[in-house]
């Protein structure tokens, strides 16, 4: 499973002209899902992210989690992070999961980072969507579970 982390001060996603999911200050968080991935993984990827010291303390280094802050996470399902570029020049998604296994698995990640005690808003599975993300710093992380 990968996370592409990115802390922000505002993320949102839009379908179809509407915004489903909102946050403030916190993490936008796209989500990768192979297909040997297990609940496993989604809890430990989930407690990694929420506990990544990347935020500022009050001496301005990253020191602070978003458990620390208060801050939220918008989860979005992102089945090209395992887009492979190697070969050709269009990518190969063949290392991503197929839905029936991408979808509890992701749920079971939005569950376990609801779980930390973090607010979150999600994207939709599988549409298309437009994200705003006002990375801030920038600080942009990959996370993977294996």
């Amino acid at each position: 499973m990968r996370a592409l982390v990115q802390r922000v001060t505002a993320g949102s996603v839009v379908i179809d002209g509407e915004t489903v999911g909102e946050i403030g200050p916190g993490l936008v968080i796209l989500l990768g899902v192979a297909p040997d991935d297990t609940a496993k993984d989604a809890a430990w990827l989930a407690a990694k992210c929420a506990n990544l010291r990347i935020f500022e303390d009050e001496a301005g280094k990253m020191n602070r989690s978003l458990l620390e802050t208060g801050g939220a996470a918008l989860i979005v399902s992102q089945f090209t992070l395992y887009g492979d570029c190697t070969q050709g020049r269009r990518p190969f998604f063949g290392g991503a999961a197929e839905p029936q296994v991408a979808i509890p698995l992701y749920e079971a990640f939005i569950a376990e980072v609801k779980k930390l005690g973090v607010p979150v808003a999600t994207g939709r599975f599988g549409a298309y969507m437009q994200l705003e993300i006002h990375n801030d710093g920038p600080v942009t992380l990959m996370v993977e579970s294996k």
